[in-house]
């Protein structure tokens, strides 16, 4: 078996028929392809729909929500391929994306890949990136202040750690778990991923441990479709597919996942100096929302609500300090 494909489901059927319908048939009928289906007591039809369309998919059923990471995990562990391939519901393959990233990585000293992500209209996507010290880039997404921030960054040409469009073979730090291949023989010597995480973040700790063992690249020639977010979107009801509205259950799932992963990666000093980012952010963002709204014209008031929501989350985030600072085994879930 040379890879195995695990692909999490939490009531997104759809986007998986989809996702195994866009599978060229020499993929399907590759005996050295395996396809699992992790279900995370979805409680619908899921089963009967995917297994019934494609029987050859290996379905193991979770009791319980148990998110990203746990389900991968479980995955991970029933896995006979060389390598894992991590696959979101919401990606459509193209032009035998999987054979060619297998046959590549596997012959290769890189110890995990990804492949350049294209949206619908095959405009390139965030496909992977390298790290910020202390994660600091994480503050760019707090309302107002992030972009001070960022317009204060522009004045010393600060490079973009998000690689949007890759060359034909570039070495990353880390790699969306949109579609991220890792050798097994690296996941014996790394550990899986870190079950704290319920969902956003996991993947980057991950490959952050990863990364000891060897390089992880992107495969800039290789395409898949991801529609962003859209399974997460419909899970949560979000308003949007987004990742930087901070003010919904959504953002202070994301908010609590990247404090986490810094806290382990990093440490409690860059943790606090996270925390106390976010914090700061709720009064500027006050004062800035007004004053941008009278410069403009605008109701000055139009977007304290969104803010109220942001400043709810963060005080929920610091309800949750103490138990991310002593860093013991929890799970994170929020949504």
């Amino acid at each position: 078996m040379l890879v195995s494909v695990i692909i999490v489901n939490y009531k997104s059927s759809h986007y998986i028929m989809d996702c195994l319908a866009s599978a060229e048939a020499s993929l399907i009928a590759n005996k050295d392809i395996e396809w699992i289906v992790v279900d995370n007591h979805s409680g619908d039809e899921s089963r009967q729909l995917i297994t019934g369309a494609y029987p050859f998919v290996h379905w193991l059923e979770m009791d319980y929500n148990a998110g990203f990471a746990r389900a991968n995990n479980a995955g991970i562990k029933l896995a006979k391929g060389e390598a894992v391939l991590l696959l979101n519901p919401d990606t459509l393959l193209l032009s035998s994306a999987i054979e060619k990233t297998v046959h590549q990585f596997l012959s290769s000293n890189h110890i995990a890949c990804g492949v350049q992500l294209v949206h619908a209209d095959r405009s390139p996507q965030f496909s992977g990136s390298y790290f910020v010290k202390g994660g600091l880039n994480h503050i760019l997404t707090v309302p107002y202040w992030g972009r001070s921030l960022k317009f204060i960054s522009s004045f010393f040409k600060t490079n973009k750690p998000s690689i949007v469009k890759a060359t034909t073979e570039q070495i990353v730090d880390w790699i969306s778990g949109a579609f991220l291949m890792v050798k097994k023989s690296a996941i014996d010597k790394a550990g899986l991923m870190d079950e704290d995480f319920f969902l956003y973040g996991e993947e980057v700790e991950w490959c952050s441990r990863l990364k000891k063992q060897g390089s992880l690249c992107l495969y800039g020639d290789i395409q898949i479709i991801h529609l962003i977010g859209g399974t997460i979107q419909e899970a949560t009801n979000a308003a949007d597919n987004s990742y930087t509205n901070m003010s919904d259950l959504k953002g202070f799932q994301l908010m609590v996942s990247n404090h986490v992963r810094i806290r382990k990666q990093y440490g409690i000093f860059w943790f606090l100096i996270q925390l106390l980012n976010y914090s700061w952010g709720v009064p500027y963002a006050l004062v800035a929302s007004f004053l941008n709204g009278i410069l403009h014209f605008r109701n000055p008031f139009k977007e304290f609500r969104d803010i109220a929501g942001f400043a709810k989350n963060v005080l929920k985030l610091w309800s949750l300090t103490p138990t991310i600072i002593k860093g013991k085994p929890h799970f994170y879930k929020c949504i």
